[in-house]
């Protein structure tokens, strides 16, 4: 079943990801309303807007009077959508996304994931994009262990910073971290290096194919 995630602001009175099926739909606005996404900021409207699961994607409803909606593509901050004031069910397809609102001046942000996507081939089980970020460092996570043998272990952080800098100049630790939680969010294990690499070399997800994209061949920025 397809699903998507919201992820609250830290900020939000209760952080904790929800998680929407086909169908379910959740308002978001500054009232502390049951079953709703509460952002206390004086700037947001008290029912600010809703988002509606739909498929392998998501809508947006802009329910303010006067505020347009940014939604960026996480994978690309530069490729996004705007949602004028009264526009109801937008589409979204990015896989990954982030919601700005504009509050009295400040920024406001959460995300939205859409890991239901489905492709097509060798990572269709786990719906793994080969083209984004996230796959990039799954697969950085994985050379040793092509390169060197079954007990290699996976390169620290640090190291995964140096060997995906070449393809993604602005690369970061808090970046990698990030792409590693949602990695073991997408591919149901914990937030782990080791586990994830021995879930993508016993299912195929990763090769020596895939290594070079790692070296400036096959991966979006």
């Amino acid at each position: 079943m397809h699903s998507i995630i919201v992820v609250p602001p830290a900020s939000a009175p209760a952080p904790e990801r929800i998680t929407l099926t086909s169908g379910d739909r959740l308002p978001f606005g500054r009232a502390e309303t049951k079953g709703a996404l509460t952002i206390a900021h004086p700037g947001v409207p008290g029912v600010a807007g809703e988002i509606t699961a739909n498929g392998s994607y998501w809508l947006l409803s802009n329910l303010s009077e006067d505020q347009t909606y940014v939604v960026e593509n996480r994978e690309d901050a530069s490729e996004h959508i705007k949602v004028p004031p009264g526009r109801v069910e937008a589409p979204v397809s990015f896989e990954l996304a982030r919601v700005v609102l504009f509050a009295s001046g400040d920024l406001l942000r959460f995300e939205v994931w859409a890991p239901g996507h489905a492709f097509h081939g060798p990572a269709a089980e786990f719906h793994l994009d080969r083209t984004r970020r996230y796959f990039a460092v799954l697969v950085a996570l994985c050379e040793p262990r092509l390169r060197d043998g079954p007990h290699a272990p996976p390169p620290p952080v640090e190291d995964l910073v140096k060997r995906l800098r070449p393809t993604w100049p602005t690369v970061t630790r808090s970046a990698v971290h990030w792409n590693i939680d949602y990695l073991a969010f997408k591919l149901r294990q914990p937030s782990d290096p080791e586990s994830l690499v021995d879930l993508a070399l016993r299912d195929g997800l990763a090769s020596k194919v895939d290594l070079l994209g790692l070296n400036g061949w096959g991966f979006e920025h």
